[in-house]
């Protein structure tokens, strides 16, 4: 593994983007950290007037960039799945609001669920971590996101904020 500085400005400029400009490399709960930042890209679809399917067509070149993206990140950074990429956590989360209003609420429900999805892994979502590399550090977060969307609606319905 080359040492950070002799990588190249490429390969840093991939680590800014897979380590959600360096919060990836915050103690504690990198993705935690990391998801924030899907929080606002998923403020700023709904500012832009989107919902329903153009959310999702929004977010596809988003989450297509990231099996790349994290794959190599993890060649860099060493591990399958290394905490400091948290590229899967914000380009994954705005999929949790696709079906809701976006307001301070859903977006609290959301951000819970989709943490405790992703952090718990219950089945379907731990299967996505058996694909390789990008697929595998990608696909865990896209199924929890997918996971989290209809429990927040759920959720949003039951406390009349739908």
């Amino acid at each position: 593994m080359p040492q950070p500085e002799s990588r190249s400005v490429g390969d840093r400029l991939l680590l800014a983007a897979a380590t959600g400009l360096g919060v990836g490399y915050l103690p504690g709960s990198p993705g935690t950290a990391g998801s924030l930042w899907g929080l606002a890209i998923a403020w700023g679809l709904a500012t832009a007037g989107l919902s329903g399917w153009w959310w999702v067509a929004a977010s596809l070149p988003l989450l297509a960039a990231g099996v790349p993206i994290c794959g190599r990140a993890s060649r860099l950074l060493g591990g399958s799945d290394p905490a400091a990429v948290v590229y899967d956590e914000f380009a994954s989360f705005p999929l949790t609001l696709w079906l809701v209003d976006v307001s301070p609420l859903s977006a609290v429900v959301g951000f819970v669920l989709f943490r405790l999805l992703d952090i718990a892994k219950p089945w379907p979502i731990c299967q996505g971590e058996r694909l390789p590399r990008g697929w595998g550090i990608m696909a865990d977060d896209v199924l929890a996101a997918l996971l989290a969307a209809p429990l927040t609606w759920g959720v949003m319905q039951l406390l009349g904020g739908g």
